[in-house]
C-alpha cells in the first residue's frame, strides 16, 4: 500500500502522458516551449484569474511573489507557524522578518484573531513595517479569506495565498469575486511537487494574479530580470523556469484533475464517516471544498499518536506526520527568540496530528483495511 500512489495514476494516463512527452522530444524546445504557454493559459482559466506564470518550484513561486511586491529588509510578513518551512523561508530569504501566527484548532489554518493580535503588536512596537499576510491553504483547505481580506483591508496589507497544498480547493458564496484557491490573494502561489494534488514528475510551481504589473514583474524576475529579450536585463532576477517536459505532463494531469478532485473528496468522506466515532476528523466549514492534499487526524496526545502510528505500521499501513515541528521552533528561526508556549494551538497540533494515505486512485479494499486497523487500535 502506498501513502500516495503516483504509479497507478501514471498507468491510467500512460498513453496520453507518453504522447505529450514524445511531442516535446519531437520539437525539441525543452525550455519555455509551447506547452508552457498552453499550460499557463489553462491554469489561469481553471483558477479564474488573468495571469498564471509558471516557475521552477513552489518555493521560487513564493520568492518571486515577494520580489514583485517589493518586500525587503525592515518589512514584516505574517506567516502561520504550523506549516512547511518554505513559507517563512521565502520571507527570510527576502531579508524581511517573518512574524508567526497561531492556528485555528479546527481547520489548522492561520487564526484570524491571533493574526490581528500580531499585526497590532508589530504596529505598537514600531520597529518594522507590516507589509503582507501569507495565508497557507494547509492540507488542501482554503484559509478563512473573508476574515483575512477584512483584516488586510483594515491594516493596508497585501495578501499572498500559499496554495501549494490547496490547488483545487474552493469557497462557495460569500464576498469573493471567484471561488477557487489561487484567486484569494493579491498574489497566489502553488507547487507541482509530485505529491501535491496536481503534481508533475519533478519540481514545478506557478503564481496567480489579476494584477498586470505584478505579472510583468514576475515574468521578468523568473528569467534573470529580463527586459525586451533574455540579453536585456533590466533588474536583478533569478533563473526559475518550468521546463517544457513538466508542462507537457501537467497538461494531461490537469485535464483529469476535476475528476481526481471528486475522487479525493469521496475518499475523505468515507474516512470521516467511519472514523468520526473514534477520532478527531478534519473540519471543513460550510461552503468550503478541500483538495485533500492530506487527510489528517488528531490524536488525544503525543503518546497516543506514537501508539497509533506503530499500530498502523504493524499492519503495513503507511502514515506521515505533517508537521512535527512548528516554524517558530526551527533552529533556523532561533534568532527570532520565540519560546515554547507562544503558540499553544500550533504546538499541540504538532504533537498530535498524523496523516493517512490519500490519493484519488485509492481502492475501497485498501481504505477499508486502513479504517479497520484504526478502529482496532
Amino acid at each position: 500500500m502506498q501513502f500516495i500512489d503516483l504509479a497507478v495514476q501514471y498507468q491510467c494516463l500512460k498513453e496520453r502522458i507518453n504522447n505529450r512527452i514524445q511531442g516535446v522530444l519531437k520539437h525539441g524546445q525543452y525550455i519555455m516551449g509551447p506547452e508552457v504557454e498552453e499550460l499557463e493559459e489553462k491554469l489561469a482559466n481553471y483558477v479564474g484569474v488573468k495571469h498564471a506564470i509558471t516557475c521552477a518550484n513552489g518555493t521560487d513561486a513564493l520568492t518571486l511573489s515577494l520580489m514583485a511586491m517589493g518586500i525587503e529588509e525592515g518589512d514584516v510578513v505574517f506567516v502561520p507557524t504550523f506549516t512547511f518551512f518554505a513559507s517563512a523561508e521565502a520571507v527570510a530569504f527576502s531579508n524581511a522578518k517573518p512574524v508567526f501566527v497561531d492556528s485555528n484548532p479546527d481547520t489548522f489554518n492561520i487564526c484570524p484573531k491571533d493574526l490581528e493580535k500580531k499585526i497590532n503588536a508589530v504596529k505598537d512596537e514600531g520597529r518594522y513595517r507590516p507589509k503582507a499576510i501569507m495565508a497557507v491553504d494547509l492540507f488542501g483547505l482554503p484559509s478563512d479569506y473573508s476574515e483575512i481580506q477584512r483584516i488586510a483591508k483594515v491594516h493596508s496589507l497585501q495578501i499572498i495565498e500559499d496554495a501549494a497544498q490547496g490547488f483545487g480547493g474552493s469557497i462557495k458564496g460569500g464576498v469573493f469575486d471567484n471561488d477557487r484557491s489561487g484567486s484569494f490573494g493579491d498574489i497566489a502561489t502553488t507547487s507541482f511537487f509530485p505529491a501535491k494534488p496536481l503534481g508533475c514528475y519533478g519540481d514545478g510551481g506557478a503564481i496567480f494574479t489579476n494584477d498586470d504589473n505584478y505579472a510583468e514583474l514576475i515574468k521578468s524576475y523568473r528569467i534573470h530580470g529580463k527586459g525586451s529579450d533574455k540579453y536585456d536585463n533590466v533588474r536583478i532576477g533569478m533563473n526559475s523556469r518550468l521546463d517544457t517536459l513538466q508542462a507537457a505532463i501537467l497538461l494531461e494531469k490537469l485535464s483529469v484533475f476535476p475528476q481526481e478532485l471528486l475522487s479525493r473528496n469521496q475518499v475523505a468522506y468515507r474516512y470521516s464517516k467511519a472514523l468520526s466515532v473514534r477520532f478527531n476528523t478534519p473540519v471543513v466549514p460550510d461552503g468550503y471544498v478541500s483538495s485533500w492534499a492530506q487527510y489528517t487526524l488528531v490524536a488525544e496526545n503525543s503518546k497516543d499518536r506514537d501508539s497509533i502510528i506503530q499500530h498502523l505500521k504493524a499492519s503495513e499501513v503507511p502514515s506521515m506526520i505533517y508537521y512535527g515541528t512548528c516554524l517558530h521552533q526551527q533552529t533556523a528561526f532561533s534568532y527570532l527568540e520565540y519560546k515554547e508556549g507562544d503558540f499553544p494551538v500550533a504546538e499541540r497540533l504538532a504533537k498530535t496530528v498524523f496523516s493517512l494515505p490519500m490519493h484519488p486512485y485509492m481502492n475501497e479494499r485498501d481504505q477499508s483495511k486502513i479504517i479497520a486497523t484504526l478502529l482496532g487500535w
